[in-house]
């Protein structure tokens, strides 16, 4: 419910300060005035809805839950706006410090009531006492003190760049959830519980590194969106290293799918193997074109972005039908990944043309990691075939070990012979980063 309600309200305000090259002060009583009006509406829904979300969902027990959580909405909405300050000038030091002591309090309330009371309760209240401590925090850590304001100029200003961060939200959670709706209800729960393990399992990696690139890279493109020159040169470094570091994650899992499957979770788990292997592939694509949305957002041009969405999400939906029906959960993430495919090379083309990039150019920040991949893969297949037909630890660990001794290998020659020094920007993204 909660989940629901924040997609389908998210104006987008926080990106569209963020964006914003000149001083935002301007505009942060606008935000913070709006962020106030959505969370009381959001927390009047909740409250009222929540007898009927317990009827719904055949649960008489969550109807106080979803009122007690919809406190929460309320303390995040009173959140001082100006620690946007600290994304916009890559303050990730005190952002760190801001979201770890709701994370803390969190943990901490969570832990302890759950040994005192032992039920849901614990968690509840493990939220909405981080949720406090964040809104107080906020004040505490940063001295704007913002106030309420009926500037409608400054608001619809901001409406023009957030309603599309808003409109991609809601098709994001469409295309991340809309499977799962789908694989629920042709095959059924246990089939459903397979493609969720599948999905979580090939994609955590490679999207995690593009979530936290993505992090930095937003306001660091929005510094410099007037210099075509200096943005075109940033975004292939950082898009070399997104390639450098998901394409290899997502040849690991789909050569050892199997192993890791066995091992960790069983032989009962083996039908995850196909659709971990078909969805890691749809991991890169995402980190991928996770790399070049902060790049139109920081260009004033998120419309872009949410188009491309949009055009996914109808893809997905024409196919995802027959191919689940015929294909079972191997279906569902080949329809998955074929929807992504498609926008993903219409996305590159818009992109290239934006930056006024040569397509080799771009397009050899992808094919040299797919090569490295590909060879630090041999070996492991070379093993599996002619020396190790057994699946246990050892053997695990020896295929991890081989593989990265033979990326390093080609990553150094390549790095010698072809002047490919990736790890270059990698290094200067962990000083910019370190004291997260």
């Amino acid at each position: 419910m909660l989940s629901i309600m924040e997609t389908f309200s998210q104006p987008g305000f926080y990106s569209a300060l963020v964006q914003k090259k000149e001083n935002i002060e301007a505009y942060l009583n606008s935000a913070w005035t709006v962020m106030i009006i959505r969370g009381i509406i959001l927390f009047i829904v909740l409250y009222f809805g929540a007898p009927h979300a317990a009827i719904f969902f055949n649960a008489p027990e969550a109807k106080l839950i979803i009122r007690a959580i919809g406190f929460s909405i309320l303390f995040r909405a009173f959140t001082n706006i100006g620690v946007v300050y600290f994304q916009k000038d890559l303050n990730f030091k005190k952002q760190f410090m801001y979201q770890f002591l709701g994370i803390f309090a969190d943990f901490v309330v969570a832990i302890s009531f759950s040994i005192i009371l032992r039920n849901v309760w614990a968690l509840v209240l493990g939220m909405l006492a981080g949720n406090i401590v964040i809104c107080l925090a906020s004040y505490f850590i940063h001295p704007y003190r913002p106030h309420l304001t009926s500037n409608l100029e400054k608001t619809k200003e901001l409406w023009g760049f957030g309603r599309w961060v808003f409109g991609s939200s809601i098709l994001v959670f469409i295309i991340t959830q809309g499977d799962d709706i789908i694989v629920g209800k042709i095959l059924g729960a246990t089939m459903l519980g397979f493609y969720q393990l599948a999905y979580k399992i090939s994609n955590t990696p490679a999207t995690e590194i593009s979530q936290i690139i993505s992090t930095v890279t937003f306001p660091a493109y929005s510094e410099i969106q007037d210099n075509l020159l200096k943005l075109r040169e940033a975004f292939l470094k950082v898009f070399r290293l997104t390639a450098f570091l998901s394409l290899p994650l997502a040849g690991l899992i789909f050569i050892l799918a199997p192993d890791l499957t066995i091992i960790f979770l069983g032989k009962k788990w083996l039908p995850i193997v196909p659709a971990m292997q078909a969805l890691a592939w749809w991991g890169v694509i995402r980190a991928l074109g996770g790399a070049t949305s902060p790049i139109f957002l920081s260009l004033g041009k998120p419309g872009i972005v949410t188009r491309l969405q949009a055009l996914q999400a109808i893809i997905l939906f024409v196919i995802i039908y027959p191919f689940t029906k015929h294909g079972s959960i191997l279906g569902t993430s080949i329809a998955v990944l074929l929807s992504s495919l498609v926008t993903f090379f219409i996305r590159n083309g818009i992109l290239i043309n934006e930056i006024q990039c040569r397509i080799v150019e771009f397009y050899r920040a992808i094919l040299i990691p797919i090569l490295f991949t590909i060879f630090s893969i041999l070996p492991i297949v070379f093993l599996k075939l002619f020396v190790l037909n057994s699946i246990n630890t050892y053997s695990l660990l020896l295929f991890i070990g081989v593989f990265v001794l033979a990326f390093i290998i080609i990553y150094r020659i390549s790095a010698k012979f072809i002047d490919y020094a990736v790890l270059d920007t990698l290094k200067t993204i962990c000083v910019n980063t370190s004291k997260t």
